[in-house]
Protein backbone atom coordinates (compact mmCIF):
# COMPACT_ATOMS: atom_id res chain seq x y z
CA UNK A 1 0.00 0.00 0.00
CA UNK A 2 1.25 3.40 -1.18
CA UNK A 3 2.37 5.65 1.71
CA UNK A 4 0.04 8.54 2.68
CA UNK A 5 1.06 12.68 1.76
CA UNK A 6 0.43 14.82 4.60
CA UNK A 7 0.62 18.46 4.84
CA UNK A 8 2.50 19.93 7.61
CA UNK A 9 0.08 23.22 8.01
CA UNK A 10 1.67 26.53 9.78
CA UNK A 11 -1.76 28.24 11.42
CA UNK A 12 -0.27 31.59 11.54
CA UNK A 13 1.16 34.33 9.01
CA UNK A 14 1.81 36.88 12.09
CA UNK A 15 5.01 38.66 11.13
CA UNK A 16 7.68 37.66 13.66
CA UNK A 17 5.70 34.17 14.05
CA UNK A 18 6.14 31.49 16.00
CA UNK A 19 4.63 29.14 13.54
CA UNK A 20 7.25 28.55 11.32
CA UNK A 21 9.84 27.24 13.81
CA UNK A 22 7.51 25.00 15.14
CA UNK A 23 6.53 23.41 11.58
CA UNK A 24 10.39 23.00 11.00
CA UNK A 25 10.28 21.14 13.93
CA UNK A 26 7.15 18.70 13.41
CA UNK A 27 8.82 18.30 9.81
CA UNK A 28 12.17 17.08 11.24
CA UNK A 29 10.46 14.92 13.67
CA UNK A 30 8.53 13.44 10.60
CA UNK A 31 10.56 13.25 8.03
CA UNK A 32 13.04 10.41 9.50
CA UNK A 33 10.08 8.24 9.40
CA UNK A 34 9.29 5.66 6.20
CA UNK A 35 5.89 5.20 6.63
CA UNK A 36 4.74 8.48 4.97
CA UNK A 37 5.36 11.72 3.11
CA UNK A 38 5.74 15.10 4.68
CA UNK A 39 5.52 18.29 3.50
CA UNK A 40 5.35 21.78 4.38
CA UNK A 41 2.67 24.15 3.61
CA UNK A 42 2.72 28.14 4.68
CA UNK A 43 -0.69 29.59 4.44
CA UNK A 44 1.37 32.66 4.44
CA UNK A 45 2.42 31.35 0.72
CA UNK A 46 -1.35 31.71 -1.15
CA UNK A 47 -1.96 35.36 0.37
CA UNK A 48 -5.60 34.25 1.19
CA UNK A 49 -7.60 37.19 1.74
CA UNK A 50 -10.78 37.26 3.59
CA UNK A 51 -12.95 34.76 2.42
CA UNK A 52 -14.26 36.40 -0.91
CA UNK A 53 -16.01 33.56 -3.08
CA UNK A 54 -19.38 34.14 -3.89
CA UNK A 55 -20.63 31.26 -2.51
CA UNK A 56 -19.58 29.01 0.39
CA UNK A 57 -17.15 25.84 -0.68
CA UNK A 58 -19.63 23.21 0.04
CA UNK A 59 -22.53 25.36 -1.43
CA UNK A 60 -20.24 25.84 -4.39
CA UNK A 61 -19.29 22.06 -4.47
CA UNK A 62 -23.43 21.23 -3.96
CA UNK A 63 -24.04 23.75 -7.20
CA UNK A 64 -20.74 22.66 -9.25
CA UNK A 65 -20.26 25.98 -10.07
CA UNK A 66 -16.90 25.57 -9.03
CA UNK A 67 -14.34 28.48 -7.13
CA UNK A 68 -14.35 32.01 -8.81
CA UNK A 69 -10.68 33.23 -7.45
CA UNK A 70 -7.44 32.00 -8.39
CA UNK A 71 -6.07 32.15 -5.10
CA UNK A 72 -8.86 29.60 -4.09
CA UNK A 73 -7.89 27.08 -7.03
CA UNK A 74 -4.37 27.32 -5.85
CA UNK A 75 -4.62 26.17 -2.39
CA UNK A 76 -7.63 24.07 -3.42
CA UNK A 77 -4.85 22.29 -5.51
CA UNK A 78 -2.79 21.72 -2.99
CA UNK A 79 -5.06 20.90 0.28
CA UNK A 80 -6.82 18.25 -2.36
CA UNK A 81 -3.50 16.70 -2.91
CA UNK A 82 -2.88 15.35 0.72
CA UNK A 83 -4.34 12.62 2.84
CA UNK A 84 -3.91 14.03 6.18
CA UNK A 85 -2.50 17.02 8.14
CA UNK A 86 -0.51 18.55 10.77
CA UNK A 87 -2.46 22.16 11.87
CA UNK A 88 -0.17 23.54 13.93
CA UNK A 89 -1.74 26.58 15.79
CA UNK A 90 -0.81 28.77 18.37
CA UNK A 91 -3.70 30.39 20.51
CA UNK A 92 -4.90 33.55 19.72
CA UNK A 93 -7.63 35.08 22.37
CA UNK A 94 -8.40 31.88 23.86
CA UNK A 95 -9.34 30.63 19.92
CA UNK A 96 -7.82 29.49 16.46
CA UNK A 97 -5.92 32.33 14.67
CA UNK A 98 -8.45 33.91 12.30
CA UNK A 99 -5.47 33.31 9.41
CA UNK A 100 -5.99 29.39 9.38
CA UNK A 101 -10.02 29.96 10.54
CA UNK A 102 -9.92 31.56 6.91
CA UNK A 103 -7.83 29.12 5.16
CA UNK A 104 -10.14 26.22 6.16
CA UNK A 105 -13.48 28.67 5.40
CA UNK A 106 -12.13 28.54 1.32
CA UNK A 107 -12.60 24.81 1.24
CA UNK A 108 -14.75 21.90 2.13
CA UNK A 109 -14.59 18.94 -0.27
CA UNK A 110 -10.90 18.99 -0.25
CA UNK A 111 -10.64 18.20 3.32
CA UNK A 112 -13.35 15.88 3.53
CA UNK A 113 -12.74 12.10 4.83
CA UNK A 114 -9.33 12.57 5.85
CA UNK A 115 -7.42 12.75 9.34
CA UNK A 116 -6.02 15.88 10.91
CA UNK A 117 -3.54 16.09 13.74
CA UNK A 118 -2.52 18.90 16.36
CA UNK A 119 0.60 21.00 17.20
CA UNK A 120 -0.59 23.65 19.29
CA UNK A 121 1.32 26.58 21.80
CA UNK A 122 0.43 28.87 23.47
CA UNK A 123 0.80 29.62 27.50
CA UNK A 124 -1.95 26.98 27.95
CA UNK A 125 -0.14 24.87 25.14
CA UNK A 126 -2.70 26.33 22.43
CA UNK A 127 -5.23 23.68 24.17
CA UNK A 128 -8.19 25.78 23.11
CA UNK A 129 -7.24 26.75 19.89
CA UNK A 130 -7.20 22.91 19.26
CA UNK A 131 -9.98 22.51 20.75
CA UNK A 132 -12.20 24.55 18.43
CA UNK A 133 -10.36 23.01 15.68
CA UNK A 134 -11.79 19.62 16.34
CA UNK A 135 -14.97 21.13 16.05
CA UNK A 136 -14.41 22.73 12.66
CA UNK A 137 -12.87 19.66 11.58
CA UNK A 138 -15.89 17.57 12.28
CA UNK A 139 -17.76 19.77 9.98
CA UNK A 140 -14.98 19.35 7.20
CA UNK A 141 -15.63 15.47 7.67
CA UNK A 142 -11.73 15.92 9.08
CA UNK A 143 -11.11 12.54 11.94
CA UNK A 144 -8.41 14.41 14.67
CA UNK A 145 -5.95 12.32 16.20
CA UNK A 146 -6.63 11.70 20.16
CA UNK A 147 -3.12 12.37 20.90
CA UNK A 148 -1.52 15.97 20.26
CA UNK A 149 1.50 18.35 21.46
CA UNK A 150 0.48 21.25 23.48
CA UNK A 151 3.78 23.85 23.73
CA UNK A 152 3.94 26.22 26.29
CA UNK A 153 5.18 29.28 25.62
CA UNK A 154 6.76 29.70 29.19
CA UNK A 155 8.82 26.87 28.87
CA UNK A 156 9.67 25.83 25.37
CA UNK A 157 10.24 29.45 24.26
CA UNK A 158 12.57 31.39 25.17
CA UNK A 159 11.08 35.67 25.96
CA UNK A 160 8.13 33.81 24.16
CA UNK A 161 9.91 33.97 20.33
CA UNK A 162 13.08 31.24 20.78
CA UNK A 163 11.72 27.88 20.16
CA UNK A 164 13.71 25.58 22.63
CA UNK A 165 10.86 22.34 22.91
CA UNK A 166 11.48 19.76 25.67
CA UNK A 167 12.08 16.48 24.47
CA UNK A 168 9.33 15.93 27.27
CA UNK A 169 7.18 16.51 23.74
CA UNK A 170 8.69 13.89 21.47
CA UNK A 171 6.55 11.01 22.85
CA UNK A 172 3.09 13.09 22.30
CA UNK A 173 4.37 13.89 18.94
CA UNK A 174 5.27 10.68 17.39
CA UNK A 175 1.73 8.93 19.03
CA UNK A 176 0.26 11.94 17.30
CA UNK A 177 1.93 11.13 14.05
CA UNK A 178 0.92 7.17 14.60
CA UNK A 179 -2.54 8.08 14.76
CA UNK A 180 -2.61 9.89 11.60
CA UNK A 181 -1.13 7.92 9.57
CA UNK A 182 -3.02 4.84 10.60
CA UNK A 183 -5.85 7.02 9.87
CA UNK A 184 -5.02 8.91 6.78
CA UNK A 185 -4.23 5.47 5.43
CA UNK A 186 -7.68 4.18 5.88
CA UNK A 187 -9.15 7.05 4.40
CA UNK A 188 -7.27 6.48 1.43
CA UNK A 189 -9.09 3.04 1.51
CA UNK A 190 -12.04 4.97 1.75
CA UNK A 191 -11.99 7.00 -0.28
CA UNK A 192 -10.65 4.91 -3.33
CA UNK A 193 -13.91 2.55 -2.82
CA UNK A 194 -16.36 5.59 -2.80
CA UNK A 195 -14.98 6.35 -6.34
CA UNK A 196 -15.39 2.89 -7.59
Amino acid sequence: MKHPKLAIVTGSTRPGRNAEAVAQWVAGIAKLRRDAQFELIDIADYNLPLLDEPLSALASARMGTGYTKQHTKAWSQTIARFDGYVLVTPEYNFGVPAALKNALDFLHPEWNNKAAGFVGYGTNGGARATAQLRQIMAELQVATTVPEVGLSLLEDFENYTIFKPSDAHLPRLEAMLNQLITWSRAFMHLREVRHD
